[in-house]
């Protein structure tokens, strides 16, 4: 069925029709989904976004940021496949568990495959993780947001508990009345997204953002999931209310550990302009320590090394980022 019948009775709006299938071509042999317009949308702007943050924000070169997208990207898709087929158990074949056009995907499997491939990544080319997932966080966000509506056109994605009819925003869906998560989920990654973007202009240490996301993510997503009527289950437990907490906790983690590696680093910097004061004069500018502004505590360190006498580490940073002319 590509068609769904919703309405919103206690928002007096009644029924309508939405279709699937935005586009219809070759007699119908090629369908392009609103489903994919919304990703393919959230992908776009995202991308945009994390540029932005990436080279003005983080100082990371356009080309190394380009070519993290073009990783990126197919392989967050991977991801959140392999994780939907290993916990729904409905795919039996090859050809079944590849078939992402009959729908699919667990967010948790593309954070998870995202973040170790800016990891290696980070690693091969010699630059912050810390510094590159606070930039792709809002963008993650984004397309978040945007991908929920794709879920609506598909009437899917939609929750249940036993005082449902008493809400005044309920939501019918082809006749079954239920909490439309849908909305509760791409609302409250909007509110979490406004939050991370003012947060971003006064940023004290590299891993701050990426905490704040998984930290919001992670405890909006675990709660809203006990509401789901299609969840994915492991045993008897929904997966995503175990992912979404242990998200939250390691969000948590994040900002204590790293904040307070920042406020010690902060507190040794300032002892050492107490005790060096000839070296430290702002307009001397002999002071390398004090003129170090890469706070990053990350050992992905952004910084070269003054003699790359190694040829193999030369070769690497070619592979990673083109020369500008």
């Amino acid at each position: 069925m590509d068609t769904n019948t919703i309405s919103f009775p206690g928002l007096g709006i009644g029924e309508f029709t939405v279709n699937e299938v935005a586009l219809s071509l070759f007699d119908g042999k090629l369908e392009i989904r609103w489903y994919a317009i919304f990703i393919c949308l959230g992908i776009l702007f995202g991308y945009a976004l994390f540029l932005n943050k990436a080279t003005k924000h983080e100082g990371i070169s356009e080309d190394s940021a380009i070519n993290l997208v073009l990783l990126l990207i197919p392989i967050s898709v991977i991801g959140a496949r392999t994780l939907y087929v290993l916990t729904d158990g409905k795919h039996q074949t090859f050809a079944e568990a590849i078939a992402i056009w009959n729908g699919g995907l667990a967010i948790y499997g593309a954070l998870i495959f995202g973040a170790i491939t800016i990891a290696i990544y980070c690693r091969v080319c010699k630059l912050s993780v810390l510094k590159l997932l606070d930039s792709v966080a809002p963008a993650v966000l984004i397309g978040q947001i945007l991908g929920r509506w794709g879920n609506f056109m598909n009437g899917e994605a939609y929750g249940w508990s036993p005082n449902v009819e008493a809400y005044p925003w309920r939501m019918v869906v082809n006749g079954t009345v239920a909490h439309p998560t849908f909305l509760y989920e791409s609302l409250w990654n909007l509110v979490g997204f406004v939050i991370i973007l003012l947060c971003y202009r006064k940023k004290r240490f590299d891993g701050q953002i990426i905490s704040m996301y998984v930290l919001w993510y992670g405890f909006g997503r675990a709660l809203i999931e006990f509401l789901r009527t299609d969840s994915l289950y492991v045993g008897n437990v929904k997966l995503m209310v175990v992912l979404g907490f242990a998200f939250f906790v390691c969000g948590v983690l994040g900002l204590v550990i790293l904040g307070a590696k920042a406020k010690k680093g902060e507190a040794e910097l300032e002892e050492y302009r107490r005790s060096h004061p000839a070296e430290c004069a702002v307009d001397t500018g002999e002071c390398s320590r004090c003129n170090d502004t890469g706070a990053d505590t990350d050992s992905g360190a952004d910084t070269e090394p003054e003699d790359n006498d190694n040829p193999d580490d030369a070769s690497a940073s070619d592979d990673c980022e083109t020369k500008e002319e």
